[in-house]
């Protein structure tokens, strides 16, 4: 059976640049599965999740995703129990489209891309990311149309999801029911996600692996419930925040004070919904 995504001996670089800007890579990703891949700017990240989606020409090294080659029209749609797309990618880019700032309405945007045929799909999106189909795209906040982003690219089923910083303008209740979507979803269809992000509050019980990437390379994979612990040692002392795992290739992290269930009780109970 073929994993979500095979890559074996990747390395990658621009035209214009003499350095790759993704060296040697090897990655294998399960179904079922989330991946949190973490690296500072410039690290790599945008361009190994466009390259998995085809939207990058590999040359040298293999990629598979759901066993097709991702560049190939072949890959674009597979059969199976239902009909899906192989692989959806959702950057930041999208906001700064000049069709998406012009006056057209939500609904004829949903209607264009086969909301009626997906329509049950499509109101538990909606619902979940509280779109208001009588809106206008030209009169939305960055945020707001961040949320018809992801109903718009969530509303065909998926086989691997790819998600670039795409949840930098939302706000923490719609980012929170956003993970729990997705996390729902790879628990109970074939499908795994990759996630990009620079956000971590709400993350702790979210992924399945974590890998770190820096340089172009892979430095590290974390088998999320094998490798990551988390300690109520006092590390404040030494300052370590993140220690060496009592196994080779694990890490310890120190809890630390968050906001993020304050903001997410709070703004719930501003919309009226039941908190913990």
């Amino acid at each position: 059976m073929s994993k979500a995504v095979e890559i074996k001996n990747l390395t990658y670089k621009f035209p214009e640049h003499e350095t790759p800007a993704l060296k040697n890579i090897e990655l294998s990703i399960p179904w079922n599965t989330r991946t949190l891949l973490i690296g500072c700017n410039g690290a790599g990240k945008s361009t190994l999740l466009r390259l998995i989606s085809g939207k990058h020409l590999c040359l040298n090294g293999n990629i598979l995703v759901n066993g097709l080659d991702p560049f190939s029209p072949t890959s674009m749609d597979v059969s199976g129990e239902e009909e899906c797309q192989n692989t959806t990618y959702l950057g930041t880019e999208w906001c700064h489209m000049n069709i998406i700032n012009r006056d057209i309405g939500i609904l004829e945007l949903l209607n264009s891309i086969g909301y009626q045929h997906f329509k049950e799909r499509g109101d538990k999106l909606i619902d979940m990311l509280s779109v208001d189909l009588t809106w206008r795209m030209h009169r939305l906040s960055d945020g707001q149309k961040r949320r018809v982003q992801l109903i718009m690219g969530l509303l065909k089923p998926w086989r691997v999801l790819l998600l670039d910083e795409v949840t930098v303008d939302l706000d923490v209740i719609a980012r929170s029911k956003l993970l729990d979507f997705l996390k729902w979803e790879t628990e109970t269809r074939k499908c795994s996600v990759i996630y990009a992000t620079h956000i971590f509050d709400g993350l702790a019980e979210w992924p399945n692996y974590v890998i770190h990437i820096n340089g172009g390379e892979i430095v590290q994979r974390l088998d999320y419930a094998k490798d990551v612990s988390f300690s109520s040692d006092d590390n404040k002392k030494t300052k370590k925040a993140v220690t060496t795992g009592n196994t080779p290739g694990s890490v310890s992290i120190c809890k630390v004070d968050s906001l993020h269930p304050l903001a997410l009780a709070w703004l719930r109970g501003d919309i009226g919904e039941a908190t913990d």
